[in-house]
């Protein structure tokens, strides 16, 4: 599956992507320790929904835009990071994984972004500009582990790649691994889309094999049923998630599901540890 940011932004997995990282790092923030935010695959930083790569796809009117059009709540601080880019009140502006956590950095925190696409690496350096964010052009498997552990006590690394090549969930697991032996304190984040539970599920039992305790798994699945073929949704690994975000999620996991679901389905949001699920 080819995944470019680009086409996606506001998409429903954005929108559960971003309002989790918001509840995951603020959860961290309550304690006053310095955080470093890592983001292995920061894409541009900031897209224009009404650009011609978001307008092929036109899919942040089932994301975004659904958010803003029913204005649930629990959703505010999610609403609260995209209108920080916007200057009207409806979203023309997308905020990606680095505009998000560059809002959320308190005078202590460090945020460290990569991108290995030559012009959207580009472009994140123009969105960046003014932030206190270091930009790197690296390989975000090679990048993951050099800045492990990190110079702060505590830290996130989000993962969260386009999935265009065959070895990306590979990649992945071998990268984590390492990143584990390094640094098993710290939370990790990793974005995936959802085409077909078989594959989904492969991929679980190999993580399990890890060893990795308290590993989460968060899965969006959109329709009712499995629409053969297609992007059925996404999820995110996180590892070593702290006690205050496990427990803020079953509203905030009912809330989006409810607002997201497409048109004559309920959907599916569910958040479970890796060692809980059969193999």
């Amino acid at each position: 599956m080819n995944y470019r940011h680009s086409f996606h932004a506001g998409n429903s997995a954005d929108v559960v992507k971003h309002s989790l990282l918001i509840a995951l790092v603020r959860a961290l923030q309550q304690k006053p320790g310095a955080l470093t935010l890592i983001d292995t695959h920061a894409g541009c930083g900031l897209y224009d929904l009404g650009g011609e790569q978001a307008q092929r796809t036109g899919e942040a009117a089932q994301g975004v835009l659904r958010v803003f059009a029913e204005p649930d709540p629990v959703l505010d601080a999610y609403r609260a990071a995209v209108r920080a880019v916007n200057a009207g009140p409806e979203p023309q502006l997308y905020p990606g994984s680095p505009q998000v956590l560059a809002q959320l950095l308190r005078p202590q925190d460090l945020l460290i972004l990569n991108e290995k696409h030559p012009e959207d690496v580009q472009a994140l350096r123009v969105a960046m500009r003014g932030s206190p964010a270091a930009v790197h052009e690296r390989d975000a498997y090679e990048l993951w582990l050099a800045m492990l552990p990190t110079r702060t006590a505590r830290g996130v690394v989000v993962v969260d790649p386009p999935y265009e090549q065959t070895d990306e969930r590979d990649r992945i697991t071998a990268t984590l691994a390492a990143a584990h032996r390094k640094w098993a304190h710290g939370v990790t984040v990793i974005w995936y889309p959802l085409k077909d539970r078989t594959t989904h599920q492969q991929w679980k039992n190999k993580l399990r094999r890890l060893g990795i305790p308290k590993f989460m798994v968060i899965e969006h699945w959109l329709y009712d049923a499995d629409q053969h073929g297609i992007y059925n949704g996404a999820g995110l690994f996180i590892v070593n998630p702290p006690y205050a975000f496990t427990q803020a999620l079953p509203p905030l996991l009912d809330a989006l599901r409810t607002t997201l679901a497409p048109d004559g389905h309920q959907g599916v949001l569910t958040a479970t540890w890796l060692d809980d699920q059969a193999a």
